[in-house]
């Protein structure tokens, strides 16, 4: 069964800096791209950041860029997110996710979410 655990979210003044985790079990982590998503009340999921299978190639959306920087530990089957600089709107529940290949291009697992991790920006 995939389980996958996020960590290390937190309550943090404008400006401050938090690393999420990502701890992922139940499937071959080392053969799939990974990406964080984060959902804040009454708005939808929001895709944030991807890093394929070898970490070659990260692509962040525009409203994190400069700011985030993702990585991973294939031989820790984890997920990393530094999150600097943080602003009001990046408060939010965060969730990782694994695609179904080593691409960022590949679709999504359909596994389920797991709990995710709230980051709290105040201002």
């Amino acid at each position: 069964q995939v389980q996958m655990v996020e960590s290390g979210g937190g309550l943090v003044q404008v400006g401050g800096s938090l690393s999420l985790s990502c701890t992922v079990s139940g499937l071959p982590f080392v053969s799939v791209a990974m990406s964080w998503f984060r959902q804040a009340p009454g708005k939808e999921r929001e895709w944030i950041a991807c890093i394929d299978k070898s970490g070659g190639t990260i692509d962040y959306a525009d409203s994190v860029k400069g700011r985030f920087t993702l990585s991973r530990d294939n031989a820790k089957s984890t997920l990393y997110l530094q999150m600097n600089n943080l602003k009001p709107e990046d408060t939010a529940m965060y969730y990782c996710r694994a695609h179904l290949y080593g691409s960022c291009s590949a679709p999504f697992r359909t596994d389920n979410w797991g709990q995710g991790t709230q980051v709290t920006v105040s201002s």
